[in-house]
Parts: C-alpha cells; sequence; structure tokens
C-alpha cells in the first residue's frame, strides 16, 4: 500500500485567487494527495468556501505588503517562514514545494534545509525575463542554483532556466494543464450570442485574459476594420479586468468598432466554458514587452478543450501551448499584417484550423490527471 503524501506547499497564488498558477496548484495537489499535503497560501475573500471543500490541508496567512516596511515584502517572508517553521516541526514531510522562486522559494529552501528534505520550485517564465532589480535577480539566481528540482512550465522557460546557470539535470518540464470536465465542446451558448447581438452569420473571436498590454488585445481591436475591409462580418468579445480597459475602449471607439468590441470584465466561472463554446476562434497574440512575456498560456488549453483553434504570439513560451498548424497558428504579436492574415486563415469557410487536433491533444496530455501523473513521477517518486 502507498504511503499517504506528506508535502509542505508554499504559494501565494491559490483558488479563489484569480489566473492560471492558482488553478494549477489547486488541481494538481487535490489529486496527489489528501490532509497530508499541507498548503500555506494568502487569506482572500472567499477562501473559507474553497478550503471547506478542498482534501489538503489549507493554511491561510495574511499576506498583503506593508508599505513602511523596506522591503514591503518583508512581511510575507516572515508570516511564510513563521508557519512554515512551525509545520515543519509538527510533521515528518518529504519535501517542500514553493509555487514561485521569491517570496516562497527563497523560504522552501531555508526551511527544507533546516529540516533536510528536498526542495521543488515551480519557473514560469516572465519572472526570469523581468526581475532586474540587482537585489532580486540575486535572490532569485541563488534559490533557483540551490533547488533539487526546478518545474520549468514550457520549454521556453526551461531554456531561461539553462541561460541563469541551472543544471539541466535539475530542470523538469510539466506543462500546466486543464480541466476537460468543465471545458469541452458542445455547451450551449445561444443565450450568450443573443446577449451581444450576434447575427447567425457573423463570427466571433475571444480573448480571455488580463488586461494587460503584452497580451495582444489591441492588436487584436485594430485587425477589426481589416477584417471588415475584406468582407469578414466580425465581433470580438474579450473577458478579464485589468488596467488597460480605459485604452482599449478607447482604441475600439478610435477605430470605429466600438459596437463590435464587447469587453465584458469577470463573468460566472459557469459561462466562460460557453463563452469558448460560443467563438469561432480564440486569439492572445501576445508580444513581449520590456521582458515581460507569456511564459504558456493556460487560455489556450482552455481554448482547445472546447474544440476551438487560437492565434497566439511566437513571444515566450506559447509553443508548448499551441501547436502551429495543428491546434492554432502563432505569429508575430508585433505584426498587425499576420495577425489579420493568421484570423482571417482561421475564420474562412476552409476552417485552415478545425480546434478538433486540440481537444484531442487537451485530453490525451493536458488533462489535469495527466499533469499530476507526471508530477508524481518527475518530482515525487524521481
Amino acid at each position: 500500500m502507498t504511503k499517504p503524501l506528506k508535502l509542505l506547499v508554499l504559494t501565494e497564488l491559490f483558488l479563489p485567487t484569480k489566473g492560471g498558477t492558482a488553478v494549477w496548484f489547486a488541481e494538481v495537489y487535490r489529486r496527489l494527495g489528501g490532509k497530508g499535503i499541507h498548503i500555506v497560501t494568502a487569506d482572500v475573500p472567499g477562501a473559507a468556501d474553497v478550503d471547506a471543500t478542498h482534501p489538503n490541508t489549507i493554511h491561510r496567512l495574511n499576506l498583503k505588503r506593508v508599505q513602511w516596511l523596506k522591503p514591503e515584502s518583508l512581511g510575507i517572508y516572515w508570516r511564510f517562514l513563521a508557519r512554515s517553521l512551525s509545520l515543519v516541526l509538527r510533521n515528518r514531510f518529504t519535501a517542500v514545494h514553493a509555487g514561485r522562486v521569491l517570496p516562497e522559494g527563497l523560504i522552501a529552501w531555508l526551511v527544507a534545509r533546516l529540516a533536510r528534505i528536498p526542495v521543488v520550485i515551480y519557473a514560469h517564465g516572465e519572472e526570469i525575463t523581468t526581475w532586474r532589480q540587482r537585489g532580486k535577480f540575486r535572490a532569485m539566481c541563488f534559490t533557483y542554483h540551490h533547488a533539487d528540482k526546478v518545474v520549468a512550465n514550457s520549454e521556453f522557460t526551461r531554456d531561461q532556466l539553462l541561460e541563469l546557470g541551472v543544471a539541466a539535470e535539475r530542470i523538469v518540464i510539466i506543462n500546466p494543464g486543464v480541466d476537460i470536465d468543465r471545458f469541452k465542446p458542445d455547451l450551449p451558448c445561444e443565450d450568450l450570442k443573443a446577449d451581444i447581438g450576434l447575427a447567425p452569420r457573423q463570427k466571433l473571436i475571444l480573448s480571455v485574459g488580463r488586461l494587460s498590454r503584452r497580451k495582444g488585445f489591441d492588436m487584436v481591436i485594430r485587425s477589426l476594420p481589416e477584417l471588415i475591409k475584406m468582407g469578414m462580418d466580425v465581433q470580438y468579445v474579450l473577458i478579464g479586468i485589468g488596467e488597460d480597459k480605459a485604452y482599449l475602449a478607447n482604441l475600439a471607439r478610435g477605430e470605429g468598432v466600438s459596437e463590435r468590441v464587447h469587453l465584458l470584465g469577470h463573468v460566472d466561472a459557469e459561462d466562460l466554458p460557453r463563452w469558448y463554446n460560443a467563438c469561432d476562434v480564440f486569439a492572445m497574440p501576445n508580444r513581449e514587452i520590456d521582458g515581460d512575456t507569456e511564459g504558456f498560456g493556460m487560455v489556450f488549453l482552455e481554448a482547445a478543450a472546447c474544440g476551438k483553434a487560437s492565434l497566439a504570439g511566437k513571444a515566450g513560451g506559447t509553443g508548448s501551448a499551441v501547436a502551429e498548424g495543428v491546434t492554432g497558428l502563432r505569429v508575430d504579436g508585433q505584426r498587425l499584417d499576420e495577425i489579420v492574415l493568421a484570423l482571417k486563415q482561421l475564420l474562412g469557410p476552409a476552417g485552415l484550423v478545425t480546434g478538433m487536433s486540440g481537444y484531442e491533444r487537451a485530453l490525451s496530455a493536458f488533462s489535469w490527471e495527466s499533469v499530476a501523473e507526471r508530477t508524481q513521477h518527475a518530482v515525487i517518486a524521481g
């Protein structure tokens, strides 16, 4: 009989916090074990509802930054350290896992060394390309170099780790996954189409993500007039919140397509898979801005699981999420002409990529069960 896993997991990002990383850890560790897995994370609104049904033991901390502290994150480090040490003294953990390199990874390394157990740290890509403050960069490099295992979310992130000097034998690639029971084809969506006034012959482009410039949502808006000139009758739904909301709304007005652009903000959790079903193509032509880039792109997997092809940018690690010419197309996210041509190909009557190959790939390689199995084999058993 297999012994129950005894792991200490430190991650500031965990459900109900929005975002792919929070979903990743909630989904994988619930499949790896039960109460013997202790997760230390942030206390956020709605946490009690998640904790009541999650099979792992969840410890919530106040992880708000304190402005008068220098650095402001010092309190976060202290709270992670104090709770982790307390848990290590009361439990015989076999390893410490950290959701990110800082702050969680550095604390995980220290606790693991004191407890004489291995430490595993997850790498997501954008932290490696953007963290360039001297102290933060040195702390990041030290922590990655001293981890027993580093989980890279894509080949791109692995290459970034290698450039930092992390030993290749310590790096394992584990892509994130998707909930194939929630995101699936043939969900009812006619009411959603009616809500935005989508006519029967109109095409719908969908984007989901934080309203951040590097996501390339502005380039999708810029592409709409060009597609209309080509005779394509399209509308665009954008789901997400962020700093670019006003910019995108003004851009749509300036391009004369505001009646075709629907900035929906947050949508109900049960409606998100239905919006993927409602669209004809998913688009996030991401680009790199000042080192900030897309490490993987879990939204592409959500689209694929719903049987939809994707348009992605070539920057970052999207090549691990979108198989070129099979599950979608990848373009230079700074080239409007490439984006327009790719959308025309994906929306055209020939249907260059149908999306069904992405659906089959999501089922076979990217279900959370598959991700948990790879984690068990490569990080825990290995």
